[in-house]
């Protein structure tokens, strides 16, 4: 479960945000020696902004030796993040080091595996579970909401959370059917039994 330790910016400012996200940081990531945007050096520049001294191993990430394909996306979110953490709200606030690195490896390759990046700038309901999404792993709830509906508001909208459900109703429904198919043997077996008997 998500734990918000803070009150966040305004969910609409954050929205929009996104959705004026300039072209600069929805480039193509350079991979492998391809590709425009150098990802380490655009999210250095910006935490440096925010007052962080970047961790070399963080930005190392993002500069992987050989071009990984799966890696693109991810990538990409960063970027789309390293825009939103340069929201004049969060400079003023100097997110910590700790959350701040485990939102963009952890929290936006998880995301990746379910949401295109450029939909989290195009599409209303995947910019608001990248917002979500963000916020949530730095600790912030939107203002105006509560930690329960914030929590609430982000498994609603949360691709991977549907993925997670629909995996579990699936592996329910399977058990059901061992369990329907045991029984149905054993009936047919008590059965059989009852025959050989009479």
């Amino acid at each position: 479960m998500t734990t918000f330790t803070d009150i966040g910016p305004p969910l609409p400012a954050l929205l929009r945000r996104l959705a004026e996200t300039p072209a600069d940081f929805l480039g193509e990531p350079r991979i492998g020696g391809l590709g425009d945007v150098v990802v380490p050096a655009l999210l250095g520049d910006v935490l440096e902004e925010l007052g962080l001294d970047p961790a070399p191993e963080l930005l190392r990430v993002f500069a992987p030796d050989r071009a990984r394909r799966e890696d693109r996306n991810w990538f990409q979110l960063a970027m789309i993040a390293a825009w939103l953490l340069a929201d004049e709200w969060l400079a003023e606030r100097h997110p910590a080091a700790g959350p701040l690195a485990d939102l963009l490896t952890r929290g936006l390759r998880e995301l990746a595996g379910q949401v295109r990046a450029d939909l989290t700038v195009s599409d209303p309901d995947r910019r608001e579970e990248l917002a979500r999404t963000f916020l949530a792993r730095l600790g912030y709830r939107p203002e105006g909401e509560s930690a329960a509906a914030a929590a609430d508001r982000l498994t609603m909208i949360s691709a991977a959370e549907r993925r997670r459900l629909i995996e579990a109703s699936r592996a329910a429904e399977q058990r059901a059917r061992e369990v329907r198919e045991a029984l149905a043997r054993k009936a047919a077996a008590e059965s059989a039994d009852k025959w050989t008997r009479e």
